[in-house]
């Protein structure tokens, strides 16, 4: 699995604008086969940062390279971001738990 961090910050004019970006491409995102998910997180510094998973570098390069894709992140630059930093990360090992929740009768 191919991880990737996207930390940014906004300008403080492009949050409606940036939203509705945002939006249609997590719509595209998941059209692109080996997508598996994305999450985003705000800080309460205006740090925003999300994370994304793909099956492969390969699943990850089409995202990267698909043309609507391609646009956002120009226009990201132009008007959004007044910084980003992306990680791509892969992944070594993982471990996960959930505990079995069963309620209780009353």
């Amino acid at each position: 699995m191919i991880v990737t961090v996207f930390r940014s910050r906004l300008r403080p004019d492009a949050q409606d604008e940036y939203s509705a970006m945002a939006r249609q491409m997590s719509d595209l995102a998941r059209t692109i086969p080996g997508y598996i998910s994305h999450k985003g997180f705000t800080a309460e510094d205006g740090e925003r940062v999300t994370i994304v998973e793909f099956e492969s570098e390969g699943a990850l390069r089409e995202w990267r390279i698909h043309p609507d894709h391609a646009k956002a992140k120009k226009r990201g630059v132009e008007s959004f971001f007044r910084e980003y930093r992306v990680q791509i990360c892969q992944v070594l090992r993982e471990r996960a738990w959930a505990a079995k929740y069963a309620p209780r009768p009353c």
